[in-house]
């Protein structure tokens, strides 16, 4: 598939429209062809009432240290019929300014109603969706409306120490979020089989550890990598691996690690699908990286080998964001700072958009189709 790349100037042009937003009607946000929270509400509950298999619920929790209520929207698709055992749990919007997550999620939610293969698929597979994981965020911030970023707010070797703050503030304690709070409730319940994550900033698929560089996420390792491999060949031509410490540093309370770890799911991956920069660019330096005969070796380990080290430095993960200067995206030695609070995470033509979660609702089903023949 042929990706656009997104200028600063065209971003501009879109960012200057007339658009809206998830929070406040009267601020800029998001050009037309993007959901807020209630068309995207709206949009599952017309899934659920035409759709085999398909149902939607609303759960909510309110903090105890501040009274702020939270609900979230989950989607199940389980086919009457369906005699499959793998149980699949998707979370998106876990960050409130990668709106392009949730989106492929809606995407992917109709793909499951209208797609024949999909339908296939649901013979041997059921889902639970959470869309919009964080529907109080503001949409120009990583965090949720209490200050934490949610993806550091897991129970997984959690740190609550100095080194960490701003847009990667872990909270007071582990799943001291509401938000965190019913997602935990969810995917325990769920026991998945297959747990997707879904963010963007730049084009990744990872696999555990995302917490350390020194430790292999060794139960599927070689399977989950061999997926990895195979839908990145398909989708995305981009950085996979390990996570492990991506840049050196620790990433402490994901869920990836999370549900990995604590509900022993055999298959477990966070997938980043859009850059905003210039792609040719991070394609480029990847392909150079793995031209090195012991490459691949390296990658099996973990992608924080000082190999990789300084890919990662010019194409920074937002998924393993360490700190608020990580917000701007960098080609090359070239930093782009004009577009970071959209443009860095998210399509701004609609031609983009149609191409990102069509690529990825396909990249999506290739995972769980992959996992469900190893299943067998």
């Amino acid at each position: 598939m042929k990706y656009l790349v997104l200028s600063v100037a065209v971003w501009a042009l879109a960012h200057a429209a007339k658009v809206k937003t998830r929070l406040r009607p009267a601020s800029p946000g998001l050009p037309g062809f993007y959901h807020t929270t209630e068309e995207l509400r709206s949009e599952l509950r017309s899934l659920a009432s035409r759709c085999s298999g398909f149902s939607m619920r609303t759960v909510s929790r309110t903090s105890l240290a501040d009274g702020r209520s939270v609900e979230l929207d989950v989607l199940s698709v389980r086919a009457p019929e369906a005699k499959g055992k793998n149980k699949v749990f998707m979370l998106f919007g876990e960050h409130a300014r990668e709106l392009i997550s949730a989106e492929s999620g809606l995407h992917f939610a109709k793909t499951l109603c209208d797609n024949d293969k999909a339908r296939a698929e649901l013979q041997r597979s059921e889902f639970l969706l959470v869309v919009n994981a964080n529907p109080g965020g503001d949409w120009c911030l990583r965090v949720g409306p209490g200050g934490v970023d949610l993806n550091r707010n897991w129970d997984e070797h959690w740190q609550g120490d100095e080194s960490f703050g701003g847009d990667t503030n872990p909270g007071r304690l582990p799943f001291s979020e509401p938000e965190t709070q019913l997602l935990k409730e969810l995917v325990s319940d769920f026991q998945p089989t297959t747990f997707l994550t879904i963010h963007s900033g730049t084009l990744g698929m990872y696999m555990p550890w995302a917490f350390d560089m020194e430790h292999l996420a060794n139960r599927n390792q070689a399977s989950m990598m061999e997926i990895l491999k195979e839908v990145d060949q398909a989708h995305c031509e981009c950085p996979f691996g390990a996570a492990g410490r991506e840049v050196g540093y620790s990433c402490p309370g994901t869920c990836l690690d999370w549900v990995y770890d604590k509900l022993q799911t055999p298959y477990a991956f966070a997938y980043e699908i859009f850059y905003g920069g210039e792609l040719e660019s991070l394609r480029q330096r990847w392909e150079e990286k793995m031209e090195l005969p012991e490459a691949s070796q390296l990658q099996a380990q973990n992608l924080a080998h000082e190999h990789f080290k300084d890919m990662f430095e010019d194409f920074p993960s937002s998924f393993i964001q360490v700190q608020s200067e990580a917000n701007v995206t960098k080609s090359g030695s070239e930093t782009i700072t004009g577009f970071a609070c959209f443009g860095a995470f998210n399509p701004a033509t609609e031609e983009q958009y149609r191409a990102t979660v069509e690529n990825w609702s396909g990249a999506y089903l290739d995972t769980v189709s992959k996992v469900s023949e190893k299943l067998r």
